[in-house]
């Protein structure tokens, strides 16, 4: 269990099968401690979490991120919430579902993006301070950061039009963020947007 910002902690369990660390967060923010794509957890992991919760939200950003979700809310007693879209393909019973631009618990924005693997697939974003390159971005499969300190898409095959979902991306670059943390591969701390903007255009 690593803190990565403040208030931002993130453990993780090594995929054998995809070679990626798969990343869960956990945020305290206000009165609010939130649990974002919870991969297997760690001893370690859930005894820093039962200090500084007690756990109230997971938020699930895509059908595929379902992992541990609902051994957590069992676990937590907590309220369990999934993207709209992808809800009804999933093998879970949310308190609530999500949408386009909701304002979620914490002050967290929905971004959902387009043509990606699934319909609901959303990135998270969180304003931090007034000026540039202030908020912190999080994304389940919408982006992978490997190798480390980029990020790369999901293999061609896993979408209906590739090139539609990296297009679909472009709306990330609206938003104001330094950090990028990701659930798979290794998080950026520094120079996010700027990482997003190079995979999708080159641009520096």
């Amino acid at each position: 269990m690593k803190q990565l910002l403040p208030n931002i902690w993130q453990w993780s369990w090594f995929s054998e099968e995809k070679q990626l660390e798969f990343n869960g967060l956990f945020l305290t923010i206000g009165e609010h401690a939130i649990l974002i794509d919870p991969p297997p957890m760690t001893a370690e992991a859930k005894s820093l979490i039962r200090r500084h919760g007690p756990v109230d939200y997971i938020i699930v950003t895509n059908r595929d991120h379902a992992r541990e979700a609902a051994a957590c809310q069992v676990e937590f007693a907590c309220r369990l919430y999934l993207p709209e879209a992808d809800a009804p393909q999933m093998d879970l019973k949310p308190t609530h579902t999500y949408t386009d631009g909701e304002l979620l618990p914490g002050g967290i924005w929905v971004i959902r993006l387009k043509d990606q693997k699934s319909p609901g697939e959303s990135a998270l974003f969180i304003q931090q301070g007034q000026g540039q390159g202030t908020g912190v971005l999080i994304v389940g499969d919408a982006l992978i950061g490997k190798p480390a300190g980029s990020v790369s898409l999901l293999p061609v095959e896993k979408y209906a039009d590739a090139a539609k979902a990296k297009e679909g991306l472009r709306r990330l670059l609206k938003y104001e963020f330094d950090s990028l943390l990701v659930g798979d591969g290794t998080a950026i701390l520094t120079g996010g947007k700027s990482a997003v903007g190079r995979l999708l255009d080159g641009s520096p």
